[in-house]
């Protein structure tokens, strides 16, 4: 496997994460078929994160571009939002590997680096429709050593899916 780092976003990189979030939101529309969220806008683009600013001018959030040997793999933004409504320390907010790389391990690997690298309470949603990532964030959660896991099941009006709840460090 490539060598996988995690970078904090500068405020200069702002357009590469813009950037990425097109993929990912290209990703997300497969979900939202039966919603408006992932229409295209008249310039042929998705509409911004709303909450992007927020990454640079707020102290308890952190934008992460993820690189693969040196290349631009992804990017994750953690902050502390919890979709369950409880105490925690940290969220992954979002959390994106492009297709290239999926399935190497290196979004299993940019994961564990970002929960480890600080210890404390950890919260994961993860949407419904997401099927896929449900395992992927389970084999996280173990992986980072946490003694148990704690797993929700929400429909309301913070989150329509799993929640993972895990202790690191």
């Amino acid at each position: 496997m490539v060598d996988v780092t995690l970078e904090i976003a500068t405020p200069g990189q702002r357009v590469t994460l813009e950037n990425l979030f097109q993929l990912y939101t290209h990703d997300f529309s497969d979900f939202w078929t039966d919603r408006p969220d992932g229409e295209l806008q008249e310039d042929g683009r998705f509409a911004q994160y709303v909450h992007l600013d927020g990454y640079w001018t707020e102290a308890d959030r952190t934008p992460l571009l993820i690189r693969a040997g040196g290349h631009v793999a992804g990017f994750a933004l953690v902050n502390t939002f919890a979709h369950s409504g409880l105490e925690l320390d940290y969220s992954v907010a979002e959390f994106f590997v492009v297709r290239k790389h999926r399935r190497s391990g290196v979004g299993f690997a940019a994961a564990t680096q970002i929960i480890r690298a600080r210890p404390g309470l950890w919260e994961m949603a993860v949407a419904r429709r997401n099927v896929a990532a449900l395992p992927f964030w389970r084999r996280v959660c173990s992986a980072v050593g946490a003694p148990s896991v704690e797993e929700l099941d929400r429909n309301d009006a913070l989150w329509n899916g799993a929640i993972l709840r895990v202790r690191a460090g």
